[in-house]
């Protein structure tokens, strides 16, 4: 360090930046919303979409100033099971390549940033070309969401007969609800092994 630099240092030190106290507060109001998984890239990203011209380096020293730190959770890990679902079977048994259209539908659910909020996302493919053939958007994970996907898939594919719906062994799975609804279908369940979605 030049002496120059480090004597201007020494002279301003006690100087208070409104501009990076102004930012500093808004990082910590980030990284609160986030419940403290938001790191330097994402308030980085969240405060220059709001206009602050603020990289990831500065987000970083932002966060050591303010005291706050990332803490992600731990992923959950899953006893991989080796006996099936009492609820249904596994008819599919990983043969994901199908012949015929309308035979096996699985649905995957996924969590999505819909720009204001995070919204969850169930989708029904057929297996056979795997096309999309029904989707459902709500702002919680529930039995609601999955029978709304099946529904829709259900009346756009002309309300097939001999279909086989796989799905892993969430609750909204293995609801009664959604259940009675694939017994209305006439479609038949089929789940995966706990631990292999």
């Amino acid at each position: 360090m030049q002496r120059s630099s480090y004597y201007y240092r020494l002279s301003h030190k006690d100087l208070v930046d409104d501009e990076r106290e102004s930012l500093k507060v808004l990082a910590v109001e980030i990284h609160t919303d986030s419940r403290g998984a938001a790191g330097a890239r994402t308030i980085a990203g969240q405060l220059s979409q709001a206009g602050h011209n603020v990289g990831r380096y500065k987000a970083k020293n932002l966060m050591i100033e303010a005291e706050i730190s990332s803490k992600q959770e731990r992923k959950h890990k899953y006893k991989i099971a080796k006996k099936e679902s009492k609820i249904a079977p596994n008819l599919l048994k990983r043969q994901f390549n199908v012949e015929t259209k309308n035979s096996y539908w699985c649905v995957p659910l996924t969590l999505l940033w819909a720009g204001t909020q995070w919204m969850y996302l169930a989708v029904v493919m057929d297996l056979f070309k795997r096309k999309i053939v029904g989707w459902a958007c709500s702002d919680s994970p529930d039995t609601n969401l999955t029978c709304a996907a099946l529904r829709m898939a259900y009346e756009s594919r002309g309300r097939p007969k001999n279909v086989i719906f796989h799905s892993d062994q969430g609750c909204h799975y293995t609801s009664l609800q959604f259940r009675q609804t694939l017994w209305r279908y006439g479609i038949k369940q089929s789940m995966s092994r706990r631990g292999n979605c």
